[in-house]
């Protein structure tokens, strides 16, 4: 009989250290072994030097080494994770499977195909709350239905979080949990089909002179002014429960940041619809331009709007951009462009390095009018204004377009209260219609 042991599925959670789901695993009281697969139903869609699969990588086999020093491994498989676990179900005696929740719905399609092959097989499969303080069900309105509108939604979090204690799950104190095994095969960038990107990754450690500045700077994109821990948020190499206590801290702006990332994943929990259409389902009905030609300049930075041109040359360069230009750049593609929002969407997910289906998707939904609680259509932000109050030496733009100011920069490709008044008058016609 071979010995029954318990299965730990790191997914968007690549961390040792506060880990809800290995805790859970490791607390259970079978041996533990831990798996990642990288998932090529993902991969394939990539290009072969995706950073993204490069910090993935690296923070793998960390994992690995570190359960190589408690005498166990990380057993890792590249393919479909279906697949993964019938040969998992084959190779061992296991009891159940313990994992994190994942709210995207192609991760809840994913884990309902896994879920119902370990049921038919009489194995358990658990899933725990560890990228967000709240989901699912746990902040709804007095009705019962989820909130649509960040305000009373926000309220409603602050006052449950005010009647929480923010539990820290000590997984790392338990890894003598883990199953005794010998190690296995690190893998490498080559054995997946990618090469390294060259990108920086920013640093996952918390500055709290950075937080208590935070309110004062994070909207001057040429200040050292936010935490650029987008990245460590999305895949889980930093617990949401130590940086929203840092938050309560040092910096009630931030908290608010935090409280916009668990909206959005509740929207898309509540709302999956949004992940391809608009929230509210008139808006999908906008006669967009859609212009080939137009959208090839605001993607590599040449609108002849410097504010714009400098935060996609950002993103295209480090896999960045700034917050406050995000939404410049975002309004100027959906408003003064009237290019589909989700062009712009899916542009972002392929380069940003902090990437995150539900925030991304909610950003632009708000940035285009079509989403909840956004901005009403005829709010079209100025990218000349937005200069002049958010980066007035120029430092900024000179950092990324040199060239602004000289005679090879170009003219705008569209004026901006022609572009204004065309984009109301579109959207206005296309509600009206519907």
């Amino acid at each position: 009989m071979k010995e029954k042991i318990n299965l730990f599925w790191f997914r968007r959670d690549l961390r040792i250290t506060d880990n809800h789901g290995l805790y859970r695993a490791l607390a259970a009281g079978k041996p533990v072994l831990p798996v990642f697969i990288f998932d090529t139903t993902i991969l394939n869609d990539l290009e072969d030097d995706d950073s993204r699969v490069e910090f993935i990588t690296d923070q793998v086999k960390s994992l690995q080494e570190e359960f190589e020093r408690h005498n166990s491994t990380l057993w890792i498989y590249h393919g479909k994770p279906l697949n993964a676990f019938k040969r998992l179900w084959v190779e061992y005696e296991v009891e159940a499977v313990y994992s994190n929740t994942d709210y995207e719905p192609d991760a809840r399609e994913r884990d309902e195909q896994v879920a119902a092959f370990l049921k038919a097989h009489q194995v358990e499969f658990h899933a725990y709350k560890d990228q967000v303080i709240f989901h699912q069900n746990d902040i709804l309105k007095n009705d019962g239905k989820p909130y649509t509108v960040f305000t009373p939604y926000k309220k409603k979090w602050l006052e449950e979080f005010g009647k929480l204690e923010l539990e820290a799950y000590p997984s790392q104190k338990l890894l003598n949990g883990l199953l005794k095994t010998e190690p296995l095969k690190a893998v490498a960038l080559r054995d997946l089909g990618f090469r390294r990107g060259g990108l920086k990754f920013p640093s996952k450690e918390i500055d709290p002179k950075l937080l208590e500045n935070y309110a004062a700077n994070r909207d001057f994109p040429a200040r050292n002014g936010t935490t650029h821990l987008g990245i460590h948020l999305r895949f889980g190499t930093l617990s949401i429960r130590s940086l929203t206590k840092k938050a309560v801290q040092h910096s009630e702006v931030f908290l608010n940041e935090l409280i916009w990332r668990n909206f959005y994943a509740d929207i898309l929990w509540h709302f999956p619809h949004v992940a391809k259409r608009s929230f509210k389902p008139a808006y999908d009905y906008i006669p967009w331009i859609n212009s080939e030609k137009d959208f090839a300049r605001w993607c590599e930075g040449t609108t002849g709007y410097p504010l714009v041109d400098a935060g996609m040359r950002q993103l295209n360069e480090t896999g960045y951009m700034h917050n406050r230009v995000r939404m410049v750049t975002a309004s100027f593609l959906c408003k003064h462009l009237l290019i589909d929002w989700r062009w712009g969407e899916a542009y972002f997910a392929g380069k940003l390095l902090d990437y995150e289906l539900a925030s991304n998707n909610g950003g632009w939904q708000w940035a285009a009018g079509t989403g909840c609680d956004a901005a009403p259509y005829f709010r079209v932000f100025n990218p000349t204004l937005q200069t002049q109050k958010f980066d007035p030496e120029f430092s900024y733009i000179r950092r990324w377009v040199p060239e602004f100011d000289g005679f090879g920069y170009p003219q705008p490709m569209v004026e901006h209260k022609m572009a204004r008044q065309r984009a109301i008058d579109t959207y206005k016609k296309a509600l009206a219609s519907d």
